[in-house]
């Protein structure tokens, strides 16, 4: 984890992003992955790991990891990445319920290294946040993880080091039941979807510092307004602008990032690379996503197969039938999909609309099913950007208040059952955080000893994320009192979704009216959005707590919890 507190100075050439062409579609046909002849056993082209889009699977009580800076091509040009056995994604790692598991990490890296086991319930010393959990793992060091595994289902793995997770540095972890498998299926495909840039990511964020909107093409323009004026008025579009400029406020701030700088991955692979995978007619598919970008949120769907949705973040969930599924970093989702069709097209699509990862699930090689037709990006509602009460000039909602703080959101509406912008009118069935309910009753059933509540704030002119208006480094910890029921309630005053991560605990999500939902590791506040979970502190020791996109965790919304 990289301190709030540093702030990286401009770099030259931040204002001549340019707009993402064919040329950058073109040329990810030239590969995606670690350059061959650079790590035993990798091939050429077409047959080493980092092209195939199969992460090689390891197994076993005891693994071994190297992590290594190695050349890599997703654009068509070279650039270096971090790998872990030479592979991105890195290996898959795949455990047993109830093993105890030995993990050497071993760092061929010129700086610093950390492994963080995402979601894995496990003592705070092995959690791999450097600074909280250990000291992470010094250039030439092997570190030993050692722990039981206490659950089953889809995890993943990443660095928690500076912005390693950007190079390459994020694999799949697949936990068997103790007793056999929960789910039967015919094929079980994991579908690891991530992003790529060819720029330095540390000269991203300090463009971002320097102009948070230089990768947003979505802005509004003159015929934006012209458009607005012809539908509602020359008055109205004007006040509607006017409100934008007082308040400081974008209705397409939908992503830091975009395809301006960033290529979408399934399996390591580009678009243009089509990572495929085979079923037979009549079989039942397992499909395991896991979102494992920085910086993006996906909307997945197979146009023309419905997703049943069977787990999240692991843990076991009442099927529910869904037609497309909002991914944020961070969290895990597993479905079952019964293909009819000779061949579909994986499609997840970016929430700004900007660009897409894609796959091909087919009868046999060779077979592709037309894309799904691109849709416009849509603006933040006022709901979205002021809440359940949003009054037409907005005045209510915003406050200043300090230089991490440049809005405040006095009526946050609560409802779960809102699929987030874009997804509202599709016109199809979308999954919400209301319909997921866990499969078996939570173990604790304990009413709330104490209630908490936090902001989720921010500056996106200064691009300043906080928690509470304080950035990491200005902050104290937060304290659980070991083996309470607690009430988190998560405000957000921004007008950006934020997934947020507890490490070590479970958060049992729950509904407006106290009713417990399904228990998740990562939970996403919308903007203007209030959500409450429970958490049992089960678990001394010190906590990383975060919102899961990259940037805005390092750039401060992040707390240190302290159960004990």
């Amino acid at each position: 984890m990289v301190r709030s507190r540093r702030l990286f100075p401009p770099t030259s050439g931040a204002g001549s992003i340019q707009s993402p062409s064919r040329r950058r579609f073109v040329t990810g046909m030239v590969g995606g992955g670690i350059m061959a002849g650079l790590w035993p056993g990798i091939a050429a082209a077409g047959n080493r790991p980092g092209v195939t889009g199969h992460a090689p699977e390891l197994r076993g009580q005891e693994i071994h990891l190297v992590v290594e800076e190695l050349p890599a091509n997703f654009t068509g040009r070279s650039r270096m990445a971090v790998a872990i056995n030479g592979s991105i994604p890195a290996p898959t790692l795949r455990w047993r319920e109830g093993d105890e598991v030995v993990i050497h990490v071993t760092n061929r890296l010129h700086e610093p290294t950390s492994i963080h086991w995402h979601g894995i319930i496990l003592p705070w010393q092995m959690d791999g946040v450097p600074g909280i959990s250990f000291s992470g793992i010094l250039p030439g060091e092997t570190f030993t993880y050692r722990f039981t595994i206490q659950q089953h289902g889809t995890y993943w793995y990443h660095s928690h080091s500076g912005f390693q997770e950007m190079k390459g540095m994020y694999g799949a972890i697949i936990i068997d039941p103790r007793n056999g498998p929960d789910v039967e299926v015919d094929r079980d495909y994991t579908l690891l979807l991530s992003e790529w840039t060819d720029a330095d990511p540390l000269q991203v964020f300090a463009r971002l510092k320097a102009k948070s909107h230089l990768y947003n093409f979505n802005q509004p323009t003159v015929a934006d307004f012209l458009r607005d004026a012809n539908r509602d008025g020359l008055a109205a579009a004007m006040s509607k602008r006017e409100m934008f400029a007082t308040m400081r406020m974008n209705p397409t701030d939908l992503g830091d990032l975009s395809a301006a700088t960033l290529t979408y991955l399934i399996n390591g692979l580009t678009p243009a690379d089509n990572w495929m995978q085979l079923f037979a007619a009549g079989e039942r598919v397992r499909l395991r996503l896991i979102n494992g970008a920085g910086n993006t949120f996906f909307d997945f769907r197979i146009p023309g197969l419905p997703l049943q949705v069977i787990q999240a973040d692991g843990m076991p969930v009442h099927p529910v039938t869904v037609d497309e599924m909002r991914i944020a970093p961070g969290e895990t989702y597993d479905v079952v999909v019964e293909p009819v069709a000779d061949a579909y097209t994986l499609f997840a699509e970016t929430m700004d609309r900007s660009g897409f990862a894609v796959g091909t699930l087919a009868v046999r090689e060779g077979l592709r099913a037309a894309l799904p037709a691109r849709r416009p990006a849509q603006w933040l509602t006022m709901t979205d950007m002021m809440g359940a009460m949003a009054a037409p000039n907005g005045r209510h909602a915003t406050s200043e208040f300090g230089p991490s703080v440049d809005m405040r959101v006095d009526s946050a509406r609560t409802n779960l059952d809102d699929p987030g912008v874009g997804l509202r009118d599709s016109g199809h069935r979308v999954l919400t955080l209301d319909q997921l309910r866990s499969h078996h009753p939570l173990p604790d059933q304990r009413p709330p000893q104490r209630e908490i509540e936090l902001h989720l704030t921010g500056n996106m002119e200064r691009y300043s994320w906080s928690i509470d208006g304080l950035e990491y480094g200005d902050s104290t910890p937060i304290l659980f009192h070991l083996g309470e029921r607690l009430r988190v309630i998560l405000h957000n005053d921004t007008m950006m979704s934020h997934p947020m991560h507890l490490h070590g605990m479970w958060s049992d999500l729950e509904d407006d009216r106290g009713n417990l939902l399904s228990r998740r590791h990562t939970l996403t506040v919308q903007p203007a959005q209030r959500i409450s979970f429970r958490v049992t502190a089960d678990a001394p020791g010190r906590w990383a707590w975060h919102c899961h996109l990259l940037f805005h965790m390092d750039a401060g919304m992040f707390r240190e919890v302290v159960v004990a």
